[in-house]
């Protein structure tokens, strides 16, 4: 008997014991398997976490106690009916679970995968407020999402008779689909507008495939087609058409969802040398243009001593991928400790079961190259930790005159991003902020160009894809109010 086997036995027990349990509070929490470490670690293309079984699920599910007042729910940006869902579960009604799900999201498989429910619903259950484990609110969106997608018959939510109103949306990613599914639910005309050749923004550039495969990503999206959504790709807004084409051409209000793709640098001495580079640009051409294959036309560089600069997601994605390009030695630089790493505690404990080394309260104050130019060293200081800064955390102080000098010959840059500046650069008259965000009234997403809304990065500056949605969906409501003011 292999370990998922033991494991699923003693499920089978728990899930007998717990027919007689009075409180539901005491059933341990399911975890989802995964892959093997070291196996994991060399697949760019399989995805770590395997999901639950149904009977993992049904047993998980059975955790909830169905709140009077389900504060899981004010912890979800979308707004997902959660006891409604996992009490379906439970009691083996997959495919209503899943069409519950698609009732107030448009992503709910790649929810699953990707959003930090520690951080928003299964921070708020009850079980946390009783120190003991959430309901794994997360695993149980996935395994509905999948369980409908393998069944081979996939719903489409209800929609409103069409008004024939047509709707933009600039960009793909998840505020942009997540505005376009709940206009077309109400009856619009929406086209989405999409700069690269391939549709899902982030979701397909930026996440690699061992967490959140491209196929998860084409589903989604072609139950939008089913719903109306059209898509253009290969179109810039605001360079290959403007605002005001869009106008011409009948569209009654456009949403810019086009996040934030100018990656941010360090400028310090070396960052121009070979072998620097941005975790976005790193993660694009490895993710979409397929720059790891040894035929590839724009191949990547993979470097043997590679170093990724931050302690993010983006961060954790760059310096797994690393490790699966062939890294003999793969590290997080971080001027923080690991407490303070704002990326998910489950992509820190994945990193450091495939072996990525964690080099905290360290930051790189200069790279080093040799005479053709190629980075060869990083020279980083030793931090130490001083009082919490805006955002709660700690704020790094150098330690003076230490410093730590490694040999690398790859680096990632991992330390934020801007917002896209062709929207705002093109629209006369739009509000931005000094860092280039999008100006709107937080509670309607609006912008001081009535015509226009916008939410996701390029007005948050940097947002999980669940916050991102959560903005999406206020836009669409607020742009139905808007119209129907008008007409």
């Amino acid at each position: 008997m292999n370990l998922t086997e033991e494991r699923a036995q003693e499920w089978r027990v728990a899930l007998r014991n717990s027919m007689k349990a009075k409180d539901r509070t005491d059933l341990p929490r399911v975890h989802m398997p995964e892959l093997d470490a070291e196996y994991r670690s060399h697949s760019r293309k399989e995805e770590v976490n395997l999901g639950l079984t149904a009977e993992m699920a049904m047993l998980e599910a059975k955790r909830c106690i169905d709140c009077a007042k389900p504060s899981c729910m004010e912890g979800c940006p979308v707004g997902i009916y959660i006891p409604k869902f996992v009490k379906q579960i439970e009691k083996g009604d997959f495919a209503g679970a899943a069409k519950t799900l698609k009732e107030t999201s448009a992503l709910p498989a790649v929810c699953g995968r990707v959003c930090p429910q520690e951080k928003q619903c299964e921070e708020l259950c009850i079980h946390v407020k009783m120190n003991k484990e959430s309901v794994a609110i997360g695993h149980l969106e996935r395994f509905a999402a999948d369980y409908e997608r393998e069944s081979g018959s996939i719903s489409v939510p209800e929609l409103s008779a069409a008004n024939g109103i047509k709707i933009a949306t600039v960009g793909s990613g998840p505020a942009g689909l997540a505005f376009a599914g709940d206009m077309a639910k109400l009856g619009y005309d929406v086209t989405v507008f999409e700069a690269l050749h391939e549709i899902g923004g982030v979701l397909k550039y930026g996440i690699p495939e061992f967490r959140l495969p491209n196929a998860i990503v084409d589903v989604e999206i072609e139950n939008l087609r089913s719903m109306g959504v059209k898509f253009i790709n290969n179109c810039i807004v605001g360079k290959t058409i403007t605002i005001e084409d869009l106008k011409e051409e009948g569209f009654q209000g456009v949403f810019v969802g086009s996040g934030a793709g100018l990656p941010k640098f360090m400028n310090i001495k070396g960052e121009n040398l070979v072998g620097v580079m941005s975790s976005n640009e790193y993660l694009t051409r490895v993710n979409l243009m397929d720059a790891a294959s040894d035929d590839s036309d724009t191949p990547v560089l993979k470097g043997k001593k590679v170093a990724i600069i931050g302690g993010g997601n983006t961060a954790m994605d760059s310096v797994r991928t690393a490790k699966r390009l062939g890294a003999d030695r793969s590290m997080i630089v971080y001027r923080r400790s690991e407490e303070e790493m704002p990326a998910r505690l489950e992509e820190v404990k994945h990193a450091k079961e495939e072996g990525i080394i964690f080099m905290t309260l360290r930051n790189p104050i200069e790279y080093i190259g040799n005479a053709q130019g190629r980075v060869t060293h990083m020279v980083l200081q030793v931090m130490t930790l001083g009082e919490p800064d805006e955002s709660g955390r700690r704020s790094p102080i150098e330690v003076p005159g230490e410093t730590e000098t490694f040999e690398v010959d790859e680096v990632i840059v991992s330390v934020g991003v801007s917002p896209n500046p062709l929207i705002p650069q093109s629209v006369k008259g739009l509000e931005v902020t000094r860092w280039g965000t999008v100006v709107v009234n937080n509670d309607t997403m609006q912008s001081s160009i009535p015509l226009i809304f916008a939410g996701g990065d390029i007005v948050r500056g940097g947002a999980t894809v669940i916050l991102a949605m959560g903005d999406g969906r206020r836009a669409a409501k607020s742009m139905d109010e808007w119209i129907k003011g008008n007409n």
